[in-house]
């Protein structure tokens, strides 16, 4: 016996009003999926040119993990940027959004164009090195490596510096690594790894164009949120980080690390669609991939939160062409 809920007309409706639902959402990395296995990450230099770093496959429905491969030798680091720049932006379909991104990125663009002029000091490294950041990433990739400033060092399996550019015009932050990422040595790759991959090819990036590291670099026991004195002892390489790289975008993973970051308590639903400045740079915060692995209603509103992102990078982009 059929249910009545089962009828096929009733099912055609359905799914057709889902779709309409759900047309605007963007590339299918949001789609509600199955267990996702954690890539194999071989361990490599954060600091290797671009050119030696393979894209992220196409996202699909379940990612098996594969053997890694035997690391290679590091090669000589370059000054030179990536050679290739991010795709282009996803158009955005629905017109009341598109002007919500219009305006927040005029409005962002005003509010900057009224912060004081960055008074950051260039970090030794990067004078060491004559103004090349792939060179002083990777000394201070040594310096941090070895850190015994707090206790973490007693808990960790390895210091997981950060990976990507050091040319990103964007940066992502967040808490601290994870199970995954202390085994490994790499930030972001485990499932919440795989769907942030998953978010920043919806917009036009991959891992080559931007840099990704966390306010700690050590796993905290249990994943449990940074204390204060492990964020004094870890902040200084963080900004020693920002200072090198000197992104014109940060973006921050969830609500440790914007109020970290920020100095702030306000919750993340008061950071979230409006802009802040760290030492004159636009900071977004948007949830934590985690967090979405865990509500899937969220990611709407963080697709809808990178889509802003990428909207201000491109404008910032253009205004210095």
């Amino acid at each position: 016996m059929t249910h009545a809920d089962d009828h096929p007309d009733k099912l055609r409706d359905d799914l057709r009003k889902w779709v309409g639902q759900n047309k605007d959402l963007g590339p299918d990395w949001f789609l509600d999926e199955g267990p996702v296995a954690a890539a194999e990450v071989p361990p490599a230099s954060t600091v290797q040119p671009a050119a030696e770093a393979k894209p992220s496959a196409e996202p699909t429905a379940e990612i098996v993990a594969e053997p890694a491969p035997a690391p290679a030798p590091a090669p000589k680091p370059t000054s030179q940027p990536p050679a290739e720049g991010p795709a282009p932006a996803p158009p955005i379909s629905n017109p009341e959004f598109k002007k919500e991104c219009d305006d927040f990125t005029e409005a962002t663009l005003g509010l900057l164009a009224q912060q004081p002029p960055r008074q950051v000091a260039a970090d030794p490294l990067l004078e060491k090195h004559g103004g090349d950041p792939r060179h002083a990433l990777k000394d201070l990739r040594d310096e941090v490596l070895p850190c015994r400033l707090c206790k973490l060092a007693e808990t960790r399996t390895q210091v997981v510096f950060g990976a990507g550019s050091a040319h990103a015009k964007v940066m992502f932050i967040g808490e601290a690594p994870g199970r995954d990422e202390d085994l490994q040595g790499q930030p972001f790759v485990g499932a919440s790894g795989q769907l942030l991959t998953k978010i920043i090819e919806a917009i036009g990036f991959d891992r080559r164009h931007i840099f990704i590291g966390n306010i700690l670099k050590c796993r905290p026991p249990g994943n449990r949120d940074p204390l204060p004195d492990e964020v004094m002892a870890c902040e200084n390489f963080l900004k020693r980080q920002l200072a090198i790289i000197q992104p014109s975008i940060i973006c921050c993973l969830g609500r440790v690390a914007a109020q970290t970051l920020l100095g702030t308590d306000d919750s993340l639903g008061k950071l979230r669609g409006s802009v802040h400045f760290y030492e004159g740079i636009p900071v977004m915060a948007t949830y934590h991939p985690a967090a979405l692995l865990r509500n899937p209603a969220w990611k709407r509103d963080t697709w809808n939160d990178v889509r802003r992102l990428r909207a201000l990078y491109d404008a910032l982009q253009q205004r210095r062409s």
